[in-house]
C-alpha cells in the first residue's frame, strides 16, 4: 500500500479547522487535524508546500519512520506550526493503519485503561451569579469536573467571559483592556468559595488563569485556594521559564497544571522531572501527534505527573476522536477538556466520539471512527479570525 494523494481541507463551519486527508492506492483513506487557532494558513501552507509531497509513495504503515523524518528531516525542528503539521499527518497515518486492519485505535494503542474517560466542561458569566447557574446546570447534567471563571469586578473584559460588546473592526483582533492584577487576585477565592458552596464537596472545580501571574503571585493565589480543593490551577504563569514553578511549589498544595501551548516534550521536560507540576495540557494536534503523545505520557507517567490534554471548540472534532482514543488506552491520562463544536460542524465532520455522563467515549469503529465531508466543507470557506490580545490597565501588553 502506498499514500497516492494528500490534501489539505481549510473550511470555517463555525471556526476555522485545518484538516489533513490522505488517500491510498487500495482505497482507504485517513484524516488528521491540523489547526492552530489564530494561524491556520500558515499550517496549510507548511503541509502544503513542505510536508505533504514527502508523503506521497510512502508505506502508510510505516508511522514512526514517517514522524521521525517530518521531524528531524526539516532540520528546523520544534514549534506550533511544524508540530501541529506533523500531527495532522501522523493522525491520519494512524486513521489508515486501523481501517485496514479493522479495528479502533485505542485497540491498536494497548487497548483500554478505562471504561471512559472524564471530561471538563465550562461555567463562565460576567456576574457570579451567572455563573453559579451556568455551574448547576453542567452538574444536572452528569458532568464531574467544571472549570468555574468569572469577571473581576471593575473590568470590562476578561478571558473566556462572554464579550459585552462587539470588535470594533472583526478583521483584527479583540482588545481586552484592563487587566488588573489586584482586583483578580481579590475576587477569585470569593469565587470558589461561592462555587463550592453552591456545588458541594464532589464535584472537580478547575480554574484558568492564563498566563496572567508572576510566580509569587501564582503561589500566594494557590495557596489562598487551597481550602475549596481545586482539580488544578491552570497556567498561572508563562511556562517559558520552567524553573518558575519552583517558586509556586514552594508556597502551595494547590496542583498545577500547565502545557495547552507546549508542541514536544523537551517544553516540559523540566516541570515533569522536577514534579513541579501535577497534570499536562499537551494536545495531540499541537503535541505532534499520537506518536509523540504516547512518548510525553510515558515519560510523564515515571514522575507521576497526569495527563489533561487542552481540548477547545478551536480543535476540530477530528483532534477530539484522536483524543478519545489516547485518551482511554493512556494510563496516566486525568481528564479530557470538552467544549461543544459549533452547531456547522456536524454538517461537515462526522465522528463516532460521544459524551455522556461526564465521559468521553471513542466507539467502536475502525481507525478514529472520523471524518470530513469535502463537499459539504466547500460551503464554509476560510475566514481570517485571530485570538484576542489582553492589555492591563495602562496599556501595556499583558499574556494571552
Amino acid at each position: 500500500m502506498h499514500v497516492t494523494a494528500a490534501k489539505v481541507i481549510v473550511s470555517s463551519p463555525g471556526r476555522n479547522y485545518v484538516t489533513v486527508k490522505l488517500e491510498t492506492d487500495q482505497g482507504v483513506h485517513g484524516v488528521g487535524d491540523a489547526t492552530l487557532n489564530g494561524r491556520e494558513l500558515a499550517v496549510a501552507a507548511y503541509l502544503e508546500k513542505h510536508a505533504l509531497p514527502l508523503v506521497i509513495g510512502r508505506d502508510p504503515a510505516d508511522i514512526e519512520d514517517i514522524w521521525q523524518m517530518l521531524y528531524k528531516g526539516a532540520y528546523w525542528r520544534r514549534g506550533p506550526v511544524t508540530m501541529a503539521a506533523i500531527a495532522a499527518v501522523d493522525v491520519a497515518l494512524w486513521d489508515i493503519k486501523g481501517k485496514v486492519l479493522g479495528t479502533p485505535l485505542w485497540d491498536l494503542l494497548g487497548g483500554r485503561s478505562r471504561t471512559g474517560t472524564m471530561v471538563y466542561s465550562h461555567a463562565t458569566g460576567r456576574t457570579v451569579g451567572e455563573t453559579l447557574a451556568k455551574l448547576a446546570d453542567l452538574q444536572a447534567a452528569g458532568y464531574k469536573a467544571i472549570r468555574v471563571q468569572c469577571l473581576a469586578p471593575g473590568m470590562d473584559e476578561m478571558y473566556s467571559i462572554p464579550r459585552s460588546k462587539e470588535p470594533p473592526d472583526p478583521r483584527l483582533p479583540f482588545v481586552e483592556s484592563g487587566w488588573d492584577t489586584s482586583a483578580y487576585l481579590r475576587f477569585v477565592p470569593k469565587l470558589f468559595a461561592s462555587a463550592r458552596e453552591a456545588a458541594g464537596d464532589d464535584l472537580h472545580l478547575l480554574h484558568d488563569v492564563h498566563h496572567r501571574l508572576t510566580p509569587i503571585e501564582a503561589g500566594d493565589l494557590g495557596r489562598r485556594l487551597e481550602e475549596f480543593r481545586l482539580f488544578w490551577l491552570e497556567d498561572a504563569v508563562p511556562a517559558e521559564l520552567q524553573a518558575a514553578f519552583r517558586i509556586i511549589r514552594q508556597h502551595t498544595t494547590t496542583p498545577l497544571a500547565v502545557g495547552e501551548v507546549f508542541n514536544t516534550v523537551y517544553d516540559c521536560e523540566q516541570l515533569v522531572r522536577e514534579q513541579l507540576i501535577d497534570y499536562l495540557r499537551m494536545s495531540i494536534v499541537h503535541g505532534g501527534g499520537i506518536s509523540h503523545m504516547r512518548k510525553v505520557a510515558a515519560f510523564a507517567e515515571i514522575y507521576r505527573v497526569r495527563l489533561g490534554p487542552h481540548g477547545a471548540a478551536d480543535l476540530s472534532p477530528v483532534t477530539m476522536a484522536a483524543a478519545a482514543h489516547f485518551d482511554i488506552a493512556t494510563h496516566n491520562v486525568a481528564v479530557q477538556e470538552y467544549a461543544p463544536h459549533p452547531e456547522q460542524a456536524r454538517e461537515v465532520f462526522s465522528y463516532q466520539w460521544s459524551v455522556e455522563d461526564g465521559y468521553l467515549q471513542p466507539g467502536n469503529a475502525p481507525g478514529l471512527g472520523a471524518d470530513i465531508d469535502e463537499q459539504a466543507a466547500k460551503r464554509f470557506p476560510y475566514e481570517r479570525d485571530y485570538l484576542p490580545v489582553s492589555r492591563l490597565a495602562d496599556g501595556t501588553m499583558g499574556s494571552w
